[in-house]
């Protein structure tokens, strides 16, 4: 049997342009000899819809392309994901849906039966479960059809999440091949842990499994694709690429199927951190109708990293720096900047705030009483480079992006708006030892981002000779305290005795939750840890737990 991935991109609800992906992928599978063709999870309507699904014409237009892709099928059969009614008269009002389409028409539907409401899902706020999982037989083939959550059993969750185990149910009824519609979002380490997850359901199922996963950048998730075929004893015999669309066809029956078939295996971290960076930025500005971004360039290495990112998922020519200085930067830091954006093909631009910020602070001068200046002047600095950005952003419709990241947003070493000011967070979900070790992996083959802007010491230059150090304990430190706290989610009691020093800890553990507050009014950021600040994390701004 020859089972056709269609491991593609959709964009959230947009029903005509997924069925168009949707049917272009039917047609290259069809022409490599496809008998069944398979899509994502949810793949004519684009993951996560969210509360999309409660708007009234939602659902109906969603069933209207259903019909539109069932009439359009005619040759072999093709799986797809959608949102239906639930036909249940109580209950959630929907269901996170499948339909086997063949010779045009709907032959088949089939409901998720596990739906997530931990990290960044909440599938139980829109939909209702399946109550049976079915086998559905098919040319003398048993088929078991399931849902991305049905198929994580509970060795691969933090705790037992559910009392089924649809896999086993489907199991016991006797299936050959288990086929999986998936929307599994990327984060570091994702797709081999998923790969191990497939390999031991397919030897607990004793069957054959065809996982087509979402491909493309979703708001602040990325999907990471790395479709894959499996045989019944867990060796992968097809594994297709991450990051990009592709169509594959997979023989189930041929010699391939019977053992690991030279198949690459991707296994390099940094690698794919970055191809989600990429693919994340590019779909998140051209699916909100920008061709173009700027940003802020600072001669250090967050914004030349955010740089180097833009310029590879955008092209060089869209993308526009420009580097602000004020009377306590460097010049080496401006040439930094210009280096960098000679390095990279981008316009960089030069706009000093000096005259702007004397212009601040003599304004301000009668209300703040002959006060000495402190942090307030270092962030009026920032909020004016804000200004000048967002100013270049209206102008040239390029969409903003913020360029901190994820240990400067744990502690909230960065200024509401002003550093924060933009539309797309890049690197905010990167700890600031993973933006050095980003930046010297993309150096591996010469240098792109200025050495001087790696090797020299992280300052914000809002007052005379600062250094990040002068506020923040080393960056090796912080992120490995703010790992143990933000994504491991241990007291500090807990951290302490992992032989961390209790003032740094005490210090750390009160700065992230007195800056809840900041990271609540902070700019989208892409998903690329496993636990992020955003859709997966949700804390009180207002609270007094220690």
């Amino acid at each position: 049997m020859k089972i056709g991935i269609a491991q593609i991109n959709g964009v959230v609800g947009d029903f005509p342009g997924n069925a168009k992906r949707i049917l272009a992928a039917y047609r290259e599978c069809l022409e490599l000899g496809a008998d069944v063709v398979v899509t994502p999870e949810m793949s004519l309507v684009g993951y996560p819809p969210r509360d999309l699904v409660f708007k009234s014409q939602f659902v109906p237009k969603c069933l209207q392309a259903l019909d539109y892709l069932a009439d359009e099928v005619k040759e072999v059969p093709l799986l797809v994901g959608y949102v239906d009614f639930s036909e249940k008269q109580i209950g959630k009002p929907f269901r996170n849906a499948a339909a086997w389409l063949e010779k045009g028409g709907i032959r088949h539907k089939l409901w998720k039966t596990l739906l997530p409401t931990y990290d960044v899902f909440d599938e139980r706020r829109y939909f209702e479960p399946s109550e049976e999982c079915n086998v559905f037989e098919w040319k003398g083939h048993k088929i078991g059809l399931t849902i991305c959550e049905d198929i994580w059993t509970e060795d691969y969750l933090q705790r037992p999440f559910y009392d089924r185990d649809p896999v086993e149910e489907l199991t016991a009824k006797g299936i050959d091949i288990l086929i999986n519609l998936s929307a599994s979002p990327f984060h570091l380490g994702k797709p081999s842990g998923r790969r191990e997850m497939l390999s031991a359901v397919a030897k607990q199922a004793g069957a054959a499994i065809v996982y087509c996963n979402s491909v493309g950048g979703n708001d602040q998730l990325v999907f990471d694709g790395h479709s894959l075929a499996m045989n019944a004893n867990g060796e992968v015999i097809e594994q297709m690429e991450g990051f990009i669309e592709q169509a594959k066809v997979v023989d189930l029956g041929g010699e391939n199927s019977r053992k690991d078939a030279k198949i690459e295996i991707p296994t390099e971290d940094t690698e794919q951190l970055y191809n989600a960076l990429v693919l994340g930025l590019r779909d998140y500005v051209r699916k909100c109708g920008f061709s173009s971004v700027c940003l802020g360039l600072s001669g250090g290495i967050d914004s030349a990293l955010t740089a180097v990112i833009a310029a590879d998922a955008l092209g060089a020519e869209n993308v526009r720096g420009l580097t602000m200085p004020s009377p306590y930067s460097s010049r080496g830091s401006v040439d930094d900047s210009f280096s960098l954006a000679k390095n990279l093909g981008i316009e960089c631009e030069e706009v000093s705030i000096s005259a702007a910020f004397e212009a601040v602070k003599s304004t301000m001068r009668p209300v703040f009483e002959r006060k000495e200046e402190d942090v307030t002047e270092e962030n009026m600095q920032a909020r004016l480079r804000g200004l000048f950005l967002m100013s270049l952003s209206n102008k040239d419709n390029h969409l903003l992006l913020t360029t901190g990241n994820k240990s400067e947003l744990a502690v909230g070493y960065c200024t509401i708006y002003g550093d924060m000011c933009g539309g797309l967070a890049v690197i905010s979900d990167l700890p600031k030892t993973k933006v050095f070790e980003l930046s010297r992996w993309i150096n591996r083959r010469g240098e792109r981002i200025p050495w001087n802007t790696i090797e020299k010491p992280p300052s914000a230059e809002l007052r005379p000779d600062q250094k990040d150090q002068d506020t923040l304990p080393e960056y090796d430190i912080l992120d490995a305290i703010l790992e143990l706290y933000v994504e491991q989610q241990l007291g500090a009691e807990e951290i302490i005795e992992n032989g961390y020093d209790e003032s740094m800890v005490r210090w750390i553990q009160r700065r992230v939750d007195l800056n809840e507050w900041k990271r609540q009014q902070a700019a989208p950021g892409l998903r690329v840890t496993s636990k992020a600040f955003g859709m997966g994390r949700r804390m009180p701004i207002v609270q007094r737990f220690v």
